[in-house]
Formats: structure tokens, sequence, C-alpha cells
């Protein structure tokens, strides 16, 4: 990735880009994390389990040097007596050992997490180019990479003098305890010496994490193009969004339409609102909004109940009110329930008298619904 790409990629990666960066294997990655946790873990269990470890080691060198000539000489006896030592040696070892393990595993849970890719164990032919190679060395990350092991080796290094200086006097006098108590003594020894270098490379590890992840989601920016197409092949393009809103649109307009034979009842504004509704009042327990809209779709809602011969009652105060608090499939808030029995009742008076042939009834005049939002 030259300059020029590095100037145009301004964006912050896409979860999409990050998932598809895991999958081929590319999650942000700290060595110096994992170093020291191992290190750590490692002078732990050293410092904790020295004496245990020191009397378990001696008792099978003790066995090991106790075979009689007759042992030493025969076949089964050897082959016995190593299988032994390598069980004791095993068994003595594995606190220790999985301490380690533990520490190596769970470590790379503090950033990238566990990722298993098949892409990844594909060879990648153009990492033996050597001018590649050098690119590589050269870069910003090569250089990085250099200071950061540079830095390592110093901490480590001035770790390293103040312990040996700090405890020199005590390994010295090694030589001078009891077997049992001096191979216990000099696991601590080394415990502890393992525990400063762990806390020297966990301080480098407080360094690298931040920037490991830095790098690691600056590799992955995009440019807005990459953006854009990203968002193309996921979503479509805006042509194709938009035709399909248009879809729906018009699918959702023929429902609502197809619903207005239906109601029994459009209150309109007369003519810029109009609301069909329908009541069941053995199932329904208020009445609810079956098609509602303005200018030319109220224009068309009130031709189709003409045309179905569906009432058409005029309350501007009740019709706006419906249209501006009401979605379809909504039952009319509560506080709209006497204004829309008046319309009701006029309703259903009106089917009395065209079925009985009387004369019809006076439309209702429809008080303003007393609402905060009108």
């Amino acid at each position: 990735m030259n300059e020029a790409d590095n100037r145009d990629r301004t964006e912050s990666p896409t979860q999409k880009r990050i998932d598809d960066a895991r999958k081929r294997g590319q999650v942000p990655r700290s060595r110096d994390l994992g170093a020291a946790a191992v290190t750590l873990a490692g002078g732990l269990g050293l410092y904790s389990l020295g004496g245990l470890l020191g009397g378990r080691l001696l008792s099978m060198m003790r066995s090991g040097l106790e075979l009689s000539a007759s042992q030493s000489l025969g076949a089964d006896s050897m082959q016995q007596a190593l299988g032994t030592s390598a069980l004791a040696g095993a068994q003595a070892a594995a606190p220790l050992l999985g301490l380690l393990l533990a520490a190596a595993v769970l470590a790379p849970l503090a950033i990238g997490g566990w990722n298993f890719s098949a892409t990844a164990l594909v060879p990648q032919w153009d990492r033996l180019d050597p001018f590649n190679g050098l690119k590589r060395v050269f870069s910003l990350r090569g250089v990085l990479e250099l200071l950061k092991s540079l830095a390592r080796f110093g901490v480590v290094a001035l770790v390293a003098v103040l312990v040996l200086r700090h405890q020199f006097r005590v390994f010295s006098s090694l030589s001078m305890e009891p077997t049992h108590a001096a191979i216990g003594h000099a696991l601590r020894l080394a415990g502890s010496a393992l525990i400063f270098f762990g806390g020297a490379l966990a301080f480098i590890a407080a360094i690298d994490v931040p920037l490991a992840l830095w790098q690691h989601y600056r590799s992955l920016r995009m440019t807005r193009q990459e953006i854009r197409e990203e968002l193309r092949d996921t979503e479509g393009s805006p042509e194709l969004r938009g035709r399909i809103r248009r879809v729906q649109q018009e699918m959702a307009s023929r429902r609502m339409m197809a619903a207005v034979p239906t109601a029994d009842v459009v209150v309109t504004n007369p003519t810029h609102y109009a609301v069909a509704l329908r009541y069941d009042e053995a199932r329904m327990r208020a009445p609810i909004v079956v098609a509602k809209g303005a200018d030319l779709v109220a224009q068309r809602i009130r031709e189709l109940a003409a045309e179905h011969k569906v009432p058409l009652v005029e309350a501007p105060p009740l019709a706006r009110a419906l249209h501006k608090t009401c979605e379809l499939g909504d039952e009319i808030p509560a506080r709209l329930y006497a204004v829309v029995a008046q319309v009701l009742t006029y309703v259903y008076q009106l089917r009395t008298a065209r079925r009985t042939g009387a004369e019809p009834p006076t439309p209702p005049v429809i008080d303003a619904p007393e609402t905060p939002e009108l």
C-alpha cells in the first residue's frame, strides 16, 4: 500500500470489512502480550511450586542413581525405570506446564480473540519475493518492529542486570545449602527473576497493544469509493433501492385502497384529508383506521367510497385529528371515542333509512375533539 493510497483511505473500516479480514486471518496481535503472559505465568509457577518441583526432581535423581548392578544391566529393568522416571517427571512438571499452556492460550483473547482461518493456511508465494521482503523491512511497520525489538532488548537487559545484581549473593550462597533446600530455593529465585522479566514485558505490552490495534485498523481503512461500492454490493444500487421503495409504496397503497370498500365511514376535511374507519362490535374493541391520505390520496379514497356507497361525513377537526394521531390498522385514541360515536350513530341511522326508505337523518354537527395536538 503506497503513500497515495494511505492518503485516500480516510474512512474507518466497516464491520463487513473487519469481518472479511478476520476470515482471512487478519486480527490484531501483540507478541509482547503473549510473551509477558507466558513469562509471568512461568515465574509465578516456579516461585509458588519451586519447593514441590525441586523435591520431586531430587527424588527422581536419587531413584535413578540407586539402581543396582543387576538392574542397570537388564534391558527390561532399565525400560521400566525409564518409564517410571518419565511418568514422575511429567507429573512433576504438569502443574507448571498447565499454567504456561493456559497463559499462552488465553493471552490472545485480550485483543484479537481466537480465530481459525483456512485462508491463512494457503501459501502466499509473494512473501518469498526478496524485493517484497526488502520493502516490508524498510517500511514504516518494519521500522516500528525494529524500534520495538530494540526497546524490548534494552528493557529486559536492564531488568536482568538489576535482578542479577540484587540476587548475586543469594545465588552464590546456594552451594552452601542442603541439596533439597538448594534446588527449591534456586527454582524460586528463577521464578522471581522471571516475574521481574514478565513485568518488564508487560510494560512493553501496555505500549504495544494499543499500537497493534492502531496498525490493524489503519491497515483496514477504506476510501469513500470503497464504502460506496460495498454499500452497493450489500444493499444494491441507489436506483434499485429507490425502485424497491416505490414498488413497496405502491403495493401498500393498493392494499389500503382495497380496504376502503370495507369501511363503515370516511371522515373528510372535506378536500385535504380523508380517513376511512371500520368497526365490528363483535370483534373490535374500538374502530380502526383502514385507510387515510391527504390531497390526491384523499381524493382517491373519496372516489372509491362513493363508488361503493360508503358514507362520507364532513368533519374537518376530526379528520385532521385521525390523520395525525393514527396509523393504518390502529384503533382510534380513547379521547376521540365520543366524537367517532356520533359519526357512527349517524351512519347506522343512514343505513336504516336507506333500507326502509325513510327520510335520511340530518348529518350531525361534529364538535372539534379536545386534543392537545389541535
